[in-house]
């Protein structure tokens, strides 16, 4: 396998990859805040109609963007309603967003566009286009440094620049601030917490806040960077991977990467292996390759995790003590 080959499998991997990130990302903030979140599909899935609807009718990819996380942002402060405020079932409300999402987005789609509840194809302003780093075509004859930075690390949208910086931002948050040791404090022992004079509830929202605006940038880019307008289904479970790799990642941002990073690569593997003929069985069927992921994700996660605890206080409601 030659060098352009590796970096092509590897381009795909990073572009794969990266609304896997931040929506593990988004996953991180709430559950180390003690809300057990399985609405990221959801979200994600609002926030990509959105964004394509919008940056179709405005002819603006950054208008689409905000839309994108402004709905995503909404449907995250509905389902900490009902989970944190009204003390509901967090998996369950989590299932309703999912399920919401799935709907009011093909109703929406064909009801506006009546494209089959697509969003028409988007014009050149209304998505975003690959950066070029500074110097990546003067670089891009060097031996091997060259490759990689001018394909590489060069060429891609800057909502994949924003994820892999919200890792250290992440980490950095996460165990070198107050809000962070409170955060994780809330999903650990919120009465603990509670005790201490700071609000649980107030701690959890602002977690879902973050949550709901980087499921927003997860959303927008498969609509209005990676694709060119919404389609049905279009997240196609990526959400529920990404809540997976958060938990073979236990909760940590670095490791988050590395795991959405493996995944990315997965699909990006069975795309490169489409129509690929094994010596005995022959072409192996489409199919079956494009299940690649999703089959090692839980062959990953039911073999090679290990032991996996979350937060302690994850997925109960707090009801303050009088």
């Amino acid at each position: 396998m030659d060098l352009a080959v590796i970096l092509s499998v590897l381009d795909a991997t990073i572009r794969l990859s990266t609304p896997l990130l931040l929506a593990c990302l988004a996953g991180l903030y709430s559950e180390r805040a003690g809300i057990f979140d399985i609405g990221l599909e959801g979200k994600m899935l609002a926030a990509a109609f959105a964004a394509g609807a919008v940056a179709a009718i405005s002819g603006s990819a950054w208008l689409g963007l905000l839309a994108g996380m402004a709905v995503s942002l909404s449907t995250t402060l509905l389902q900490g309603a009902a989970a944190i405020t009204l003390k509901g079932n967090q998996l369950i409300a989590g299932v309703a967003i999912n399920m919401l999402a799935a709907g009011m987005t093909t109703f929406l789609g064909q009801t506006w566009f009546s494209q089959g509840g697509r969003t028409p194809a988007l014009s050149e302003g209304g998505r975003f286009s690959p950066i070029t780093l500074p110097f990546a075509n003067e670089l891009s004859g060097v031996p091997i440094l060259g490759p990689i930075y001018s394909e590489l690390i060069s060429g891609h949208y800057i909502l994949v620049y924003v994820a892999f910086i919200m890792v250290a931002v992440t980490a950095f948050v996460l165990y070198r601030t107050r809000f962070g040791l409170r955060l994780r404090a809330v999903g650990e022992n919120p009465k603990a917490v509670d005790t201490a004079g700071i609000s649980v509830v107030k701690q959890r929202y602002q977690a879902i806040i973050i949550t709901g605006l980087l499921c927003g940038l997860a959303g927008a880019y498969f609509s209005i960077a990676q694709g060119s307008g919404f389609g049905n289904n279009m997240t196609a479970g990526k959400g529920y991977i990404a809540l997976a790799a958060l938990i073979f990642a236990k909760w940590k941002p670095v490791p988050a990467m590395f795991t959405c990073l493996l995944f990315g690569f997965l699909d990006a593997l069975q795309i490169r292996l489409q129509n690929f003929e094994l010596p005995v069985i022959g072409v192996v069927p489409v199919q079956a390759i494009q299940a690649l992921p999703y089959v090692l994700t839980v062959v990953l996660l039911a073999g090679f995790i290990g032991k996996a605890v979350g937060p302690k206080a994850g997925g109960v409601p707090y009801t303050k003590e009088r």
